[in-house]
């Protein structure tokens, strides 16, 4: 049976009397042409290991399956756990987990299930985690190859938003530090029951080898980062003052100076190229 069509989809809700928890942000797809563009973005092969993130009743699960040499899925809802293990019966490269995937060490799942290979994740994110759900993703100690997300249209937007934009901020930064982002779907709020109340667009992370900046301390580049947005209406000097990132205010002007950029810079102007020089020019202080 195709969970993906609606009927099917109605027909599980309604045999299992499963209700949806709003506080989960579960939206499940009941449109099959997005289902392929995920499938096709992912660009799944029998020798790759997949990471799904909230399954659902399994619609996506199906497909990955077919297109992939295994499926882990984790599952935060303990009701869907036997849904889940009822619709996917036989198919052999399918494990479902429940647990929480932001308390998940998906290092250990690598191992435990796939030789310590690093995945492919694929997932229609609840909206409730999806920014923490993608930082764990992009955490350097996650084994990840890439990311084929659904998640809200305004949140695509701000992963890819340019310095000096209004959508532009640390999620831009963290993102655009550890993959190269693409588009693959835009999808309107009736390709899924129950309907949400904004679109969302499909997007495709391929993780770097290699950050395509450097810092000597990319966890100070961070912290400079977080500050400066935290203070987005003040100028670089003051927000960087305000955010107790270890350096004194003179210490930080005098920084801030030698980027060459103006006393009067602010922050959601910086590239991700000048915070990676901005760390730098603290250390070498």
């Amino acid at each position: 049976m195709a969970l993906v069509e609606p009927k099917n989809t109605i027909e599980v809700l309604k045999d299992t009397g499963f209700s949806f928890k709003k506080s989960l942000g579960q939206n499940f797809l009941i449109d099959e042409s997005v289902l392929r563009k995920i499938i096709d973005a992912a660009c799944l092969t029998k020798d790759d290991c997949v990471l799904e993130i909230g399954p659902g009743i399994g619609t996506m699960t199906e497909a990955l399956s077919e297109a992939a040499g295994r499926v882990i899925a984790v599952e935060l809802d303990n009701r869907l756990i036997p849904i889940l293990r009822e619709n996917l019966a036989g198919r052999e490269n399918v494990t479902v987990i429940q647990g929480d995937i932001l308390r998940t060490d998906i290092r250990k799942l690598s191992e435990e299930f796939c030789g310590g290979k690093p995945f492919k994740a694929v997932a229609n994110l609840p909206y409730s985690v999806t920014t923490p759900a993608l930082l764990k993703l992009l955490d350097e100690s996650a084994p990840i190859l890439s990311a084929t997300l659904m998640v809200q249209k305004e949140v695509a937007e701000r992963m890819m938003a340019d310095p000096g934009t209004k959508a532009y901020g640390a999620l831009s930064l963290a993102v655009q530090y550890r993959a190269e982002i693409s588009v693959a779907a835009n999808v309107p709020r009736n390709c899924f029951i129950p309907r949400p109340e904004v679109d969302s667009q499909v997007v495709h992370l391929q993780c770097f080898s290699e950050p395509p900046v450097r810092t000597e301390d990319p966890e100070l580049m961070f912290r400079l980062i977080r500050a400066s947005f935290n203070e987005r209406r003040k100028t670089l000097v003051n927000g960087l003052a305000n955010g107790k990132i270890g350096y004194t205010k003179e210490e930080i002007a005098r920084a801030v100076e030698a980027l060459g950029k103006g006393e009067a810079v602010r922050g959601e102007t910086l590239s991700l190229e000048d915070f990676a020089r901005l760390a730098d020019l603290f250390i070498r202080a």
